[in-house]
């Protein structure tokens, strides 16, 4: 199947790549994350990302310019609901890449992550694909966590501490004081 994978950065694609690739799936990644802020943080990522696929020969859309004002607009009246309206702008934006670009179907690398809610992904990646007339080609990835993680560290990859957002950072560095460690390298 040809499948577009929404990828949120080069670490987490690594074994969903690797599976998709292992079950005979034609994948293109796509880089779509207007979540990522701020904008340094967004170009590491998507220069870590690029590098990945040239790495592994895989061809790569990357969404046209950085625009967190999509993503600010999407979550401003959602408060804690904020995670879900952000899956639904990317994975919305995934399923019209993939129909306009011809895919028969998607996923994403949040799929990887031991951190979003499966389940919420799941549901909003499910009517997002309905929507376009798409598969959603669901994977529980999350069982390649460890070895995604160990790769990653060994090829080198900047690896980042929180999802990307505003907010993510914001618990990661109160998590952090809570602990007693500096924000100063």
């Amino acid at each position: 199947m040809k499948i577009l994978l929404h990828i949120c950065c080069a670490p987490c694609a690594i074994h969903p790549l690797h599976e998709l690739r292992r079950e005979g799936h034609q994948v293109t990644g796509f880089f779509d994350n207007p979540n990522i802020h701020p904008l340094p943080e967004y170009r590491k990522r998507l220069e870590t990302l690029i590098d990945y696929a040239a790495q592994e020969g895989l061809p790569l859309i990357q969404a046209d310019h950085y625009e967190p004002e999509a993503y600010f607009n999407a979550i401003r009246f959602e408060g804690t609901r904020r995670c879900a309206a952000c899956y639904r702008l990317r994975l919305k934006r995934t399923a019209l890449t993939a129909r306009r670009e011809g895919f028969e179907g998607f996923t994403s690398t949040l799929f990887y992550s031991i951190y979003q809610d499966h389940g919420l992904l799941k549901e909003i990646a499910g009517e997002c694909a309905a929507e376009k007339g798409l598969d959603f080609c669901y994977q529980d990835f999350r069982e390649g966590w460890r070895e995604g993680v160990s790769l990653s560290r060994r090829m080198g990859m900047y690896r980042q501490r929180y999802c990307g957002c505003l907010f993510s950072e914001k618990e990661r560095f109160e998590q952090d004081q809570r602990k007693g460690i500096s924000s100063k390298k």
